[in-house]
């Protein structure tokens, strides 16, 4: 019997990538990138281990990608990602073509797909994303919330 996943699931696999970042005291953002129904590659943010300040998960993502397929442009692709990306991270998914773009939770301060900017979908760029937002988005929430909580009861 062949499993199909959809949306829920792949923004499971997110959400993993996400714990492993809270594990290791990054901020919990996980991203899956998929191509019909092949994952092409997963990752959490990196940017306090690597002193990396474009280590996003959905960054180190799009990098895995490109150097698996050997090419730049991600036509085809489905990017999940557990928070609402920021405008580099936006910009990043213009830039690589990728096709479709499904996040959990908004971010208030610095989403830019729909919360604060919309650069995926903005008519004065040369692509734009198809955008599913809401997917898991209490799970995705939650694992911030708690991250940041936790956070601050070390301060």
């Amino acid at each position: 019997m062949v499993t199909i996943m959809d949306d829920s699931d792949y923004m499971g696999l997110a959400l993993v990538e996400a714990r492993k970042a809270y594990d290791i005291g990054e901020v919990p953002i996980g991203a899956v990138l998929v191509i019909g129904d092949e994952i092409i590659a997963s990752a959490h943010n990196m940017r306090e281990t690597w002193n990396d300040a474009t280590a996003h998960a959905e960054v180190i993502v799009i990098r895995e990608a490109c150097r698996k397929l050997n090419r730049w442009r991600l036509t085809g692709a489905t990017l999940y990602v557990t928070i609402e990306p920021c405008p580099m991270c936006a910009g990043a998914l213009v830039m690589s073509r990728i096709d479709r773009l499904v996040y959990g939770s908004s971010d208030y301060k610095a989403g830019a797909v729909e919360s604060v900017f919309n650069i995926v979908q903005s008519s004065a760029l040369n692509h734009s994303l198809a955008v599913t937002a809401g997917v898991r988005a209490d799970e995705c929430s939650a694992i911030m919330k708690d991250f940041f909580r936790m956070r601050r009861k070390k301060t």
